[in-house]
């Protein structure tokens, strides 16, 4: 058994499949393929997170490599440390899963995620290492152990928590939000201490919920991808905003004072909009992925704000903020890249920035979200299918046309193959739910089709 890396690192069940043989066997291919004599880990919240931390740093210091612990920190924190100390670094964590999973997320030196490249030179070089013979089942031969002196050192560091509420804090250039009511569900996961504090040194009046961490309540019917208790609690104590972190904190939902649920679309329109309006929206231009909303694109052809799509992923945002030399992408999913001061997507910061939106502008966020932008349905079906096939696009190319000739250009179709499960996605967004619901049905049908229904 072998590590494939999705758009966002490596994840299965934790000690299952990923086993912590697997993920020592990662740490030593990371210390050959990735440069730097001392990485960063951090990780979440899950219980599996010491575990597979220690197996990962125990590879890495296998090679030579020194490892620094910085204790649970979000994605975005770990990214900020690397960005700042110019050292690369992992964080062990399935993001929004649920508990049981889990997963390493590696960045280079500089905090940016690997490039596919080096994902493939790192899982060709993981499966060479698994491949048996050498040293304790490896392909290393025993000359080129490392023993004594040359084996790699396992610190720790408190600091970096402080470095990043600091970073947090200093995002708003001084401004503060004083008087805002905010509440912040923190998923149970890496950012129940960060978020908080750094709303609380900026003045907000601040109540948290998912901030009881136990190991296996990670994102359990809380944060980001179950954000109902948030909106219920917001409306409930008269809370002027909610913010709906998932479990690693590089992600965030808003949820305005009527109890309204704000995607990331809705958040990344109101920034760019509000960048924009103070000269500070690079080349007038925001970076989204093909799921944006249509209703996305409609509000920034009004504004004169230029749109640039990538693949779904962060990642693939931030490559494209970084060719483009641009300011500002992001992803539905509540991933949003604020390029001037983050390398990753950070649910914290983007809050933080909304906040400081809402303070500048005096008005409610519904309001505000209103005129950003008007969202079309949109419909999303994962097609579980029998046989992957990554070229079910081309073979459904009829069907997709004839469903984009019904929406006659006021809608738009995407179907695309899942490039880690046995899923194919159909989106449909058009003018009005029913016929959204309608063209995603006779796409369904046809996706199972060609590609056959999985058993159950």
């Amino acid at each position: 058994m072998t590590l494939k890396f999705g758009t966002d690192g490596v994840r299965g069940v934790a000690n299952q499949e990923l086993t912590p043989e697997l993920v020592l066997a990662l740490g030593r291919a990371a210390a050959g393929v990735i440069e730097g004599s001392t990485f960063l880990v951090g990780r979440d919240t899950r219980v599996s997170g010491p575990m597979l931390q220690a197996a990962l740093s125990a590879g890495l210091a296998s090679e030579g490599v020194s490892v620094v612990d910085l204790g649970v920190l979000p994605t975005p924190g770990v990214a900020f440390a690397s960005a700042t100390r110019g050292l690369p670094a992992a964080v062990i964590s399935a993001s929004h899963n649920p508990f049981p999973d889990n997963g390493i997320k590696l960045f280079a030196p500089g905090g940016c995620k690997l490039a596919d490249h080096v994902e493939e030179v790192l899982e060709a070089r993981l499966t060479q290492l698994l491949g048996g013979g050498g040293v304790a089942g490896s392909s290393v031969p025993a000359s080129s152990v490392r023993t004594g002196g040359s084996v790699g050192r396992l610190e720790t560091d408190a600091t970096a928590l402080d470095e990043y509420v600091a970073h947090l804090v200093g995002s708003l250039e001084g401004r503060r939000l004083d008087h805002l009511r905010v509440m912040v569900d923190c998923a149970n996961g890496a950012a129940f201490q960060a978020a908080p504090r750094a709303l609380v040194e900026l003045g907000a009046e601040v109540e948290v919920i998912g901030d009881q961490p136990d190991g296996t309540n990670i994102n359990d019917d809380c944060g980001s991808t179950f954000p109902m208790a948030l909106q219920r609690a917001v409306v409930a104590t008269g809370a002027d905003v909610g913010l709906a972190l998932d479990g690693d904190a590089d992600r965030v939902l808003g949820v305005d004072g009527q109890g309204g649920l704000l995607d990331g679309d809705h958040l990344l329109a109101l920034c760019a909009q509000d960048l924009r309006s103070r000269g500070r929206l690079r080349d007038d231009t925001v970076v989204v992925t093909v799921m944006t909303n249509l209703g996305f694109r409609h509000a920034m052809a009004a504004q004169g704000i230029a749109v640039q799509e990538t693949a779904v992923g962060d990642r693939y945002v931030l490559e494209a903020l970084e060719r483009g030399g641009w300011s500002l992408g992001g992803e539905q999913s509540g991933h949003l890249i604020f390029r001037e001061l983050a390398t990753t997507g950070d649910g914290t910061l983007t809050g933080l920035l909304v906040l400081d939106l809402l303070r500048r502008r005096g008005r409610p966020l519904a309001e505000l979200a209103a005129e950003a932008m008007t969202r079309l349905p949109q419909v999303l079906r994962n097609v579980r299918v029998a046989v992957r096939d990554p070229d079910v696009v081309t073979r459904l190319r009829p069907a997709i046309a004839a469903a984009e000739a019904e929406l006659d250009g006021q809608g738009r179709v995407l179907v695309r193959p899942s490039g880690t499960e046995p899923l194919v996605r159909v989106m449909v967004e058009a003018p009005t739910e029913r016929q959204a619901e309608d063209a995603a049905g006779r796409l369904v049908a046809e996706v199972e089709q060609a590609c056959g229904v999985a058993p159950l």
